[in-house]
């Protein structure tokens, strides 16, 4: 079996760890700063270890559903969820670190069996920058989302 494929981006994002998580996992509000994705609760309340997420990423009918369970759940401090889909396998992890000034440095990490056996593993350093790009414009969503005025 290969190696898994790694990406992680992270942001710093002017607003405590809890504003941020409660954004975060406010998981239909994920399609307003995940690029091309509609997040539903499938299973479970969303907010705890065994709960099922669907996430369908695309354009229109265009696109692939991302199933995934949450794994680990420790508000404001991180969430991991194992992906269970037949197109995306493997782990996510979400993590909130403190910082000064009521700041939190979020970080986002995949790390993904990939599919199409050789093929995907070719082509993976090819796809990877792309894919750590539209994290990294989902996560400068978010950080407007989070800070936004009310």
């Amino acid at each position: 079996m290969a190696e898994p494929a790694h990406v992680s981006v992270d942001i710093i994002i002017d607003a405590p760890p809890q504003a941020v998580w409660d954004v975060v996992f406010d998981w239909p509000r994920q399609g307003e700063w995940i690029l091309g994705t509609k997040v539903s609760v499938a299973n479970g309340d969303g907010a705890s270890q065994g709960s099922l997420i669907h996430a369908f990423s695309g354009i229109g009918k265009l696109g692939f559903l991302d199933t995934f369970v949450i794994s680990v759940w420790e508000p404001a401090t991180m969430c991991e969820v194992v992906h269970t889909g037949n197109v995306v396998q493997g782990t996510g992890t979400f993590e909130f670190i403190e910082l000064p000034q009521g700041r939190t440095r979020f970080v986002w990490a995949e790390d993904l069996e990939l599919p199409l056996g050789v093929v995907g593993q070719i082509g993976w350093p090819i796809v990877r920058p792309a894919f750590a790009y539209g994290v990294r414009k989902s996560l400068e969503k978010l950080a407007k989302l989070v800070t936004k005025p009310n």
